[in-house]
């Protein structure tokens, strides 16, 4: 199994905030389905949608996902977003960490299968490339 790391900063928006001014916890959501794509690009150096055309993907659906809402964040927070993921042989494990200022506000883990479409055009676990799990080495 390979681990990998990546840390992004995202600024909290008022478009994610509710009427009590602090984030809408769907919006986490948001936010750690975008830092799985960005711990990607950060180890295969291209975005999702040139993984489409460079290789056999066709997504990445999510299959259990689990959060823990610990500390609210709010318009204008800078937060940092810890992403680590574990390769299976289909499938993958992504465990995202929300912080502000270095104190936990929120976590999510993930279960995610790589797929490919069949003959018939229908979605199917596929194994990880090797040329993938190599980039995450």
């Amino acid at each position: 199994m390979t681990s990998f790391t990546n840390t992004r900063t995202v600024r909290i928006e008022w478009g994610d905030c509710d009427a009590a001014g602090i984030i809408y916890y769907p919006n986490y959501f948001r936010i750690f389905d975008a830092s799985t794509a960005w711990l990607f690009e950060a180890a295969l150096g291209m975005t999702k949608f040139e993984m489409f055309k460079n290789l056999e993907f066709t997504g990445w659906p999510l299959v259990r996902t689990q959060a823990r809402f610990v500390k609210p964040t709010r318009f204008g927070d800078d937060v940092e977003v810890e992403s680590s993921i574990k390769f299976g042989r289909t499938s993958f494990e992504i465990e995202h960490k929300l912080t502000l200022d270095g104190e936990l506000c929120a976590q999510c883990s993930e279960k995610r299968v790589w797929t490919v479409r069949d003959a018939q055009g229908h979605l199917k676990s596929h194994p990880v490339p090797e040329a993938v799990l190599e980039k995450f080495g």
